[in-house]
């Protein structure tokens, strides 16, 4: 093995807690990075703490063995019986990914000889950590993904992650009518639509309108709506070619639609990390984020279009714009 920057590591580690707590785009991130080191070390075993929340996105990861859950309600007491949990469970590492208050608190109380986490004032500081990572420095602006990467770059690992990001099978749908619907036709012709982002100013208002120019000038295109906020449908969808899931999936059967091979078109919002890390084409519409540091990975993929609203407000794109990104995309994926 390499000499790390840190010198610390003989040998790889026979056990790995990482602590990803949330989002779910940044976790999807963090389980790139980390499929490149279970790759690297195959007999680690890797233990996750996530939010209960997102459990599902990590428990579908074949290279995660063991999955902790942060509680969502009582949080105090069902704390106090994970932080108890940790100290009963020895790690050769412990890797903090966030960086906050609790994530801290869950290093801090973790049995392990090497703790790493950033550098930085928020949380617990630098308490819990044995070695610390620098954050970034300079006016640069680095992707979401290269401040993760510094953890298995510093343990004298590759670090670009792979696509695609592996996953277990998850749930379908008790309705045989919508697993037809998206498992039949050709895939660049069924077009995953999420309409939804974790904040109002990064979600996109114009899906009637660009899902009704995709019928129009894509024949048998067919379209999915997916959300965990339901919208009004779009006005007379052509018959056998719409389907409506907002509000209607669980995280599991999220995974299922969005990993099914697609062209996905959404806002910055954890689903099009996902569409973007199993590998399938993406149309990403940011607003007042930065897609230098939030767009799909790899940046500047062949896979992927990026699309910014005019002064960073999204009620500005109009969907003339945004159909027309698609159109280079498409053109993209029928070359290869």
């Amino acid at each position: 093995m390499r000499q790390t920057d840190f010198s610390l590591l003989d040998s790889p580690p026979r056990s790995l807690l990482v602590i990803k707590f949330s989002a779910l785009g940044d976790i999807v991130q963090a389980l790139q990075v980390v499929q490149t080191v279970a790759r690297q070390w195959p007999d680690c075993r890797i233990t996750w703490i996530v939010h209960e929340r997102f459990a599902a996105m990590v428990q579908a990861a074949p290279f995660v063995d063991q999955v902790l859950t942060f509680p969502k309600k009582k949080r105090l007491q069902a704390s106090f019986r994970l932080w108890k949990k940790l100290q009963k469970l020895p790690f050769d590492m412990v890797w903090d990914l966030q960086g906050l208050f609790r994530p801290a608190l869950c290093a801090l109380f973790a049995r392990a000889p090497h703790k790493w986490g950033f550098r930085r004032k928020k949380g617990l500081g630098g308490a819990p950590y044995t070695h610390r990572l620098p954050h970034h420095a300079g006016t640069e602006i680095h992707h979401a993904i290269t401040y993760l990467q510094q953890f298995p770059r510093h343990a004298g690992l590759k670090s670009d992650p792979a696509i695609p990001l592996e996953l277990k099978p998850t749930a379908f749908f008790n309705e045989e009518e919508i697993n037809v619907f998206l498992s039949e036709g050709e895939k660049n012709k069924l077009f995953i639509i999420f309409t939804d982002s974790s904040r109002e100013e990064k979600a996109w208002k114009g899906y009637d309108e660009i899902s009704q120019l995709i019928w129009n000038h894509i024949p048998e295109s067919r379209i999915v709506w997916c959300g965990l906020k339901s919208t009004p449908s779009p006005k007379s969808p052509p018959p056998g070619r719409f389907l409506n899931l907002q509000g209607k999936c669980t995280l599991e059967q999220m995974i299922t639609v969005v990993r099914q091979p697609s062209v996905f078109i959404g806002n910055d919002s954890g689903p099009m990390h996902l569409a973007a890390a199993v590998g399938n084409p993406v149309l990403a519409l940011f607003g007042p984020t930065s897609p230098e540091r939030f767009g799909p990975w790899p940046v500047g993929s062949p896979n992927s279009q990026i699309v910014v609203a005019p002064h960073g407000r999204l009620p500005e794109l109009k969907s003339e714009t945004v159909f027309s990104a698609l159109q280079e995309l498409l053109a993209r994926i029928e070359k290869r």
